[in-house]
């Protein structure tokens, strides 16, 4: 069985520093990921979403973090095909991306300046993965496949995640071509939890595309999700009995993989940290064995 990482998407959230969950002394940037890395062994980054990251972040985390500490860090959007402000980008690359924003030019040298800056990660074994959170709207098909097959190439020796946020990929007639398409392509499936009762739901699955490793993304159970504010979208205290639901599919998804990273993205106060608490508490206690087998009885009287 493969190691399971738990850890939440995000320790800078505004919302989280001012719940109290880091205490006094431990609020400034170096005290919080300090203080978040002696809990936990793996956190995402989401502001490379927004923006490239800078090289001296990335040797400042690598600083403030123990051997065996991991970041999985996510794909800024012009990557995954979101909408992206010219802002976002470098300055010298501003009118290219106004004139062509899908230029495969513009494109290799957003990646060339990505993965520079993250490369102070990868050199000290702390680099989880990449993640690459494809939009609602990439569906299924041969253009969404040809843009996975470029990012393969482009992101070649680079550990690639892919979450669909389009349900269609995991629907149960297509969900074994879209892991087999992930595992010719070398990128690990996200799995995630969140709300059933929404449109579009993307259905929980334990999928496992590559034994490097596997992803389980828990987004909250919010039923205004893709309609409210951002802290409407992800507010949600998960319970025991959701998060004990879970465990077997983990178990078994761990079963499969040399690594599975368990992320919480209910980032709403201190609800992430609170579940990811919750889920390493009941990761540690051991399963319960199988009813023993109980042999049938000769019948008698017969």
């Amino acid at each position: 069985m493969g190691d399971t990482l738990v850890g939440t998407c995000s320790w800078t959230d505004p919302k989280l520093v001012a719940s109290g969950w880091y205490p006094p002394g431990r609020r400034d940037a170096e005290g919080r990921l300090r203080y978040y890395a002696e809990r936990f062994p793996v956190v995402e980054v989401d502001s490379t979403y927004y923006g490239l990251p800078s090289e001296r972040n990335s040797l400042l985390w690598a600083e403030r973090t123990p051997d065996g500490f991991l970041f999985d860090v996510k794909a800024f959007s012009l990557f995954t095909g979101h909408p992206t402000r010219a802002a976002a980008l470098p300055a010298d690359l501003r009118a290219l991306h106004g004139r062509c924003p899908d230029d495969p030019g513009l494109l290799d040298e957003l990646w060339r300046r990505f993965t520079t800056a993250l490369d102070p990660l990868r050199r000290t074994g702390r680099l989880g993965t990449l993640l690459f959170q494809f939009p609602p709207w990439f569906g299924p098909g041969d253009r969404s496949v040809a843009v996975l097959r470029g990012w393969s190439r482009r992101a070649a020796g680079w550990p690639l995640a892919v979450e669909f946020r389009h349900p269609d990929w995991w629907r149960p007639d297509l969900r074994q071509e879209s892991a087999d398409l992930l595992t010719r392509l070398g990128m690990s499936a996200v799995s995630v939890d969140m709300a059933q009762s929404v449109a579009d739901a993307v259905p929980p699955v334990d999928v496992v595309s590559t034994p490097r490793l596997a992803v389980v993304r828990f987004h909250g159970r919010s039923p205004a999700w893709g309609s409210g504010s951002k802290e409407d979208r992800f507010r949600h205290t998960y319970t025991a009995d959701e998060l004990t639901g879970w465990l077997p599919r983990l178990r078994a998804m761990a079963e499969r993989s040399d690594e599975l990273h368990v992320l919480f993205n209910n980032c709403c106060a201190d609800a992430a940290v609170r579940a990811a608490e919750t889920m390493s508490g009941l990761l540690a206690t051991p399963a319960a064995p199988p009813p023993a087998h109980q042999p049938s009885l000769p019948l008698t009287g017969i």
